[in-house]
């Protein structure tokens, strides 16, 4: 009789002996692995028999061991994600077309029982698939939704939710539990919300994933952001801004200290573009530190502090602890209240160089809002730098876009002539049947002087301001929304989408 040694109570990590394909000796319970600098070959608990035979066959010098069920399964659900990473990175090197939604459904039909098909692990293939194609299609967010008869998966494309496929509701709740495991959260707890994060491998990319799980009436749903590395930020030319406005950015990153404002509803590019100026920023001779809620992007050379409230850790705090350490370059995610405002302002006037984001729908806005919050006027016009209000649109698909007179009452509303020609989405394969590709940048920037300055204290409210910036040539967003339309590079329902009229 074999002497077998049960191992308990360690971490293994996957082995991969010269010559042997694991993946296709798991199905008989035989796996390998590396304990405390030593390699063996596990036994399975469940049929030792099946295990030995192909232990036997394969003719390895490796000691033989079990390990605790636990442990077993451990290990046995991480050669699987190696399995299902390797299928990812065969699929992405093929140059045939992967059809997403065909292979989905066929998944699903073939995956009769997910929860004896141990041998595939059909929940953690069919997870990693909806990564796979969410980066494919390049998706900013995945939704995973628990409705009162089905699941639904969305991604969120060039900013706008679409459908990627229904599910049956045990389904869900098995995907949402996978998720929960990857993410360190608690799958028993389904009463209270709960965020995590991970980090994935997919098809050779490494990619760092927000979690947000919330308890809804008909089911938990799951919303994860796909966050981006330093690698992935793009550089003042690559944000998609004109070539003056780009010039402009130049301009304002020679200050050594001052404040500069991005604003914009959510999801318009905020983050992206301030994360842009501290790439440029940064550097040896530079101490940059950024406080945000929640991190979004891994920076390279910044020191990057995450808001949480739970332990007292606020924007305004957090900005407190940061000006003991010496910074050159801040960044603060976002000014919400006019404690917040007022230490920024504070950084500025003393030798910082501070970037911030607002709320707001237009540049000149931004002013009146900080001396709302409590921010003398003269605090704003001695520190600020200037002002960027920026949107995202979507371009339209050049493969299926038609193009057509504008409607009469569009050309009525948008103040241009009624024998205008637009162009209009229609769908195809190569936009996924949305009719649009690709995302460009517009922005208004208001650059602070001393004409600016002598404006800003004649005005009383913002719509003299904006009055007197138009007269001195400021290009507003709603001219630049008018011009990418007239250019067909856009359409009519994505500029009032995106907000035309309240830019």
């Amino acid at each position: 009789m074999l002497n077998i040694p049960l191992l308990s109570d360690v971490t293994p990590l996957p082995l991969v002996p010269a010559g042997v394909d694991p993946f296709e000796t798991i199905r008989n319970g035989l796996l390998f692995a590396t304990i405390d600098s030593h390699d063996y070959a596990i036994l399975s608990s469940r049929d030792t028999a099946a295990a030995l035979s192909a232990y036997n066959t394969l003719g390895l010098e490796l000691p033989l061991a079990h390990l605790a069920e636990q442990t077993y399964e451990t290990l046995y659900l991480k050669f699987l994600e190696l399995k299902t990473d390797r299928e990812m990175a065969r699929n992405a090197s093929q140059e045939e077309p992967f059809e997403d939604e065909l292979s989905l459904i066929d998944f699903l039909k073939n995956s009769s029982d997910l929860l004896t098909s141990e041998e595939s692990a059909p929940i953690i293939k069919f997870v990693n698939t909806i990564f796979y194609q969410a980066l494919k299609r390049r998706a900013s967010d995945i939704h995973i939704e628990t409705h009162e008869k089905k699941g639904e998966v969305r991604f969120r494309i060039d900013g706008v939710l679409s459908k990627h496929i229904d599910l049956d509701k045990s389904i869900i709740n098995l995907v949402i539990s996978r998720i929960k495991v990857i993410s360190n959260l608690d799958i028993a707890e389904k009463r209270l919300p709960q965020d995590g994060r991970t980090q994935i491998k997919i098809a050779g990319k490494s990619l760092d994933v927000r979690v947000s799980v919330l308890p809804t009436y008909h089911g938990e749903r799951v919303v994860m952001r796909l966050l981006m590395h330093a690698a992935s930020i793009p550089g003042l030319e690559e944000l998609g801004f004109n070539t003056t406005t780009t010039a402009q950015f130049y301009e304002l990153l020679k200050f050594s200290h001052g404040i500069i404002l991005v604003t914009g509803p959510t999801g318009s590019g905020k983050t992206t573009t301030l994360h842009s100026f501290l790439q440029k920023l940064s550097g040896p001779e530079n101490n940059v530190m950024s406080i945000e809620d929640p991190v979004e992007y891994d920076a390279e050379h910044v020191s990057q502090i995450a808001v949480n409230s739970k332990v007292g850790l606020t924007f305004a705090e957090g900005l407190r602890s940061i000006l003991r350490q010496d910074p050159d370059i801040i960044l603060v995610g976002e000014i919400r209240d006019g404690e917040t405002a007022q230490i920024a302002i504070q950084a500025a006037m003393t030798g910082h160089l501070v970037f911030a984001t607002l709320h707001t729908n237009n540049a000149t806005s931004a002013i009146t809002r900080l001396i709302d919050m409590g921010v003398d006027k003269f605090m704003v016009t001695s520190t600020l730098l200037g002002v960027l209000a920026q949107r995202l649109v979507r371009k339209v698909c050049l493969e299926c876009r038609k193009l057509q007179l504008i409607d009469p009452s569009d050309a009525r509303d948008l103040e241009l002539p009624t024998d205008t020609l637009v162009a209009a989405s229609v769908g195809c394969p190569a936009c996924g049947g949305t009719g649009y590709h690709g995302r460009i940048a517009v922005g208004e920037l208001l650059m602070m002087d001393d004409g600016v300055q002598t404006l800003m204290k004649q005005c009383d409210n913002d719509v003299e301001l904006r009055a007197g910036m138009k007269e001195r040539g400021m290009a507003f967003l709603a001219d630049q929304l008018k011009e990418l339309l007239v250019l067909k590079e856009t359409t009519v329902d994505e500029i009032l989408r995106v907000g035309v009229k309240e830019a």
